[in-house]
């Protein structure tokens, strides 16, 4: 059985300066309390690699706010003003990626590979300083692995060791970025015995998470 650590004590775990991947879409599927301890905590020069910066008041959103956001490695900020007004001011730096390039380095990292080779960003300012490689005539751009400190994600269900289950567009970030991190917390909103999340269900297993935070008060 995994004890469970508050989301505070978590947040301790996690030092200035640290390179993290937060799992989300838009906020869904994020750690709203893990994050809302990291505001709390008053963390500083973050390195955020993720699918968006969510909105103002909202999931890394309060991050970017707080200023706790060195950069941003992110598919876009379309929602977010103040990641842009920072962006813009040169307080905070932004790397845009393509979404589907972004969730394949983040793979790459997690599986060991050397680096994912895409045709998307060819002939735009994404191929800027990158190599290409051509295959069968067809050149395509190599990007590199991502791997992080730490991976902070939000789950449905946990199990009592740690199998997690993902609900809805929560699938889109979270198992990946299980892999790719060498802390893994996962912010559940329920914790169950062993055997009620059904095998098919679990997308993440145990053996990848460190720590899980305790459910929030009822």
């Amino acid at each position: 059985m995994r004890e469970a650590i508050s989301a505070a004590a978590a947040a301790e775990l996690i030092r200035d300066g640290a390179t993290v991947l937060i799992g989300g879409f838009m906020g869904v599927g994020s750690p709203l309390r893990l994050i809302d301890a990291l505001v709390e905590a008053g963390r500083k020069d973050l390195t955020v690699i993720a699918n968006d910066t969510a909105m103002p008041g909202r999931a890394i959103g309060k991050l970017v706010t707080a200023g706790a956001v060195t950069k941003a490695i992110v598919s876009h900020i379309g929602l977010n003003p103040e990641t842009q007004a920072k962006m813009i001011s040169g307080e905070m730096e932004v790397e845009l990626v393509p979404q589907g390039t972004l969730v394949e380095r983040i793979r790459a990292g997690g599986v060991g590979l050397g680096g994912v080779l895409t045709a998307t960003g060819i002939g735009t300012p994404v191929e800027e300083g990158k190599e290409k490689v051509e295959v069968n005539g067809k050149p395509y751009l190599l990007e590199m692995p991502i791997k992080s400190d730490f991976a902070l994600l939000a789950a449905s269900r946990a199990d009592y060791v740690g199998n997690l289950e993902f609900s809805l567009t929560a699938h889109n970030f979270n198992p990946v970025m299980a892999l790719a991190a060498e802390t893994v917390i996962a912010e559940p909103t329920s914790i169950v015995p062993v055997g009620v999340i059904p095998p098919d269900a679990v997308k993440t297993p145990g053996i990848l998470i460190d720590h899980l935070i305790e459910r929030a008060p009822v």
